[in-house]
């Protein structure tokens, strides 16, 4: 009984601090390197979780196995009456408590899909921000390595605005795919 007690009190306590985790991921309003420290702190909490409600559940098993031995052990017995009698809703105890460790596993996995999917979704943004980079600076690279060319024969070379017109050439191939971008909600 004293085991079982102790089980209760340690899944009870976990189911708490996984609430509170639970909190801190979804109200999480960090930013930048605080943000990334926190959900790798989360992830670590999250593990210790989940590996104490797996060794619970082990535990509260094993206790199935002891008590079903003991209980048919003393089936046929008169004389231990009573100690079946105990027994027997220990054995509804183990069991309500590993389907709630069970139930904790779950929220555990949960917990820690949700965050692995922040995580992702943080790298995710860092990604597109070089993705809109390249693209934004692609265009002014083309055409500055192509009036960077050295050929005999490029008429604009000898223009007088030749060199400005490039200039706005660029910044035009620059901030034409920022305003697309922009418009169609992508930044």
């Amino acid at each position: 009984e004293t085991i079982v007690d102790r089980s209760a009190d340690i899944l009870e306590k976990v189911a708490a601090e996984i609430d509170g985790i639970s909190r801190e991921v979804f109200e999480l309003k960090a930013s930048g390197n605080t943000r990334n420290r926190t959900l790798n702190a989360i992830m670590s909490h999250i593990g210790r979780k989940g590996d104490l409600t797996s060794r619970a559940r082990e535990s509260l098993l094993t206790l199935t196995r002891l008590l079903a031995f003991a209980y048919q052990q003393f089936e046929g017995s008169r004389k231990h009456k009573d100690l079946r009698l105990r027994i027997r809703p220990l054995m509804q105890d183990v069991q309500a408590l590993a389907d709630h460790a069970t139930f904790l596993g779950g929220k555990i996995n949960f917990l820690l899909d949700a965050t692995l999917g922040l995580i992702s979704i943080q790298q995710n943004n860092i990604i597109k921000i070089f993705s809109v980079a390249a693209v934004v600076f692609l265009p002014p690279t083309l055409v500055a390595s192509i009036f960077g060319m050295n050929c005999n024969h490029m008429p604009e070379l000898d223009w007088h605005f030749g060199y400005p017109l490039a200039l706005a050439l660029m910044v035009l191939a620059a901030i034409l795919p920022y305003l697309y971008f922009k418009r169609r909600g992508w930044l």
